[in-house]
C-alpha cells in the first residue's frame, strides 16, 4: 500500500494505491473518508490518473455523502426511531417495555421488547446485538448450504463468525469459512458473493486468471455485486 496525491483542478485528495494480482480497477471511499484505488500490478501513473478522472464526480458524490451522513455513523444511543442495517435494508427499532424481551422483525421495523426501561441502552444494545448474532448465524449456515450446490465439492466445509478489521471472508486450508459477521447488514446477493469467493479458493488458492474465471462461471455480475459492496459497507 502506497500513498499517492491526485489533483484535479484546484482540489486535491491522498488515496491509498494497491497494485495486486487482480484484473479489474476498484476505486473506494471508506466512511472514514479513506480513498483507496485497487488496480493490477501493471497498471502505470498516467493510466491511474486518466481513471481517477473519469471517476471524479462519482468520487464527489461518495465524500459528500459520508461528510453528510457522518453523524450516524456514530456510536448508536439504541432508543426509538433510530435506523440499523439489516440484510441490505435499513430498519427503524421500536422499543417497548414488556414482561418478557425478545427481538422480532416486522415489516420496516425491529421490534426491541425489553423487561427494563425503554431508554435503557445498555439492555436495548445487549437484546438488539443478540438478536443480530441469532440472525446471522441462522442466515450464514443457510446461504452456505444454497451456495456450495455451485460446485462439485463432496464436503461441506465449517462455518467459523469472526470480527474482522479489513476482510469480509477468508478460507483455511482445513476446510474451514470464516465470515465476517457485520457482512449481516449486506443484502442476501452480497453474503453469497462472498462465500462464493472463499468457496473458489478451494481449488485457486491465488487471485489469478483461473481464479476469476471460476469466479465469472458462478457469478457473471460478481464484479457489480463486490462493487457495491465495497461502496456502501466498507
Amino acid at each position: 500500500m502506497k500513498k499517492e496525491t491526485f489533483t484535479y483542478g484546484k482540489y486535491s485528495y491522498e488515496y491509498y494505491l494497491i497494485k495486486q494480482d487482480r484484473k479489474t480497477v476498484s476505486l473506494i471511499v471508506q466512511p472514514n473518508l479513506t480513498i483507496i484505488l485497487k488496480c493490477p500490478m501493471d497498471y502505470k501513473m498516467d493510466k491511474i490518473e486518466r481513471f481517477l478522472k473519469k471517476k471524479w464526480s462519482w468520487l464527489e458524490k461518495q465524500l459528500n455523502y459520508f461528510k453528510k451522513y457522518k453523524k450516524s455513523l456514530q456510536e448508536k444511543d439504541y432508543v426509538s426511531g433510530e435506523s440499523f442495517l439489516y440484510l441490505g435494508r435499513q430498519y427503524k427499532i421500536i422499543i417497548k417495555k414488556t414482561e418478557k424481551n425478545s427481538v422480532t422483525l416486522a415489516k420496516n421495523q425491529i421490534h426491541i421488547f425489553t423487561t427494563k426501561a425503554v431508554n435503557n441502552s445498555q439492555k436495548n444494545k445487549r437484546l438488539l446485538e443478540k438478536w443480530y448474532e441469532e440472525r446471522t448465524s441462522l442466515i450464514f449456515k443457510k446461504q452456505l448450504k444454497e451456495t456450495i450446490k455451485k460446485f462439485n465439492y463432496d464436503f461441506l466445509p465449517k462455518l467459523i463468525i469472526r470480527k474482522m478489521n479489513k476482510r469480509w471472508g477468508s478460507y483455511l486450508q482445513n476446510k474451514k469459512i470464516i465470515l465476517n459477521p457485520e457482512l449481516i447488514k449486506a443484502s442476501k446477493d452480497c453474503i453469497d458473493y462472498v462465500i462464493t469467493h472463499e468457496l473458489c479458493h478451494i481449488s485457486h488458492k491465488k487471485h489469478d486468471q483461473n481464479f476469476f474465471k471460476m469466479m465469472d462461471s458462478k457469478i457473471p455480475n460478481w464484479e457489480r455485486v463486490k462493487e457495491k459492496l465495497e461502496l456502501r459497507f466498507i
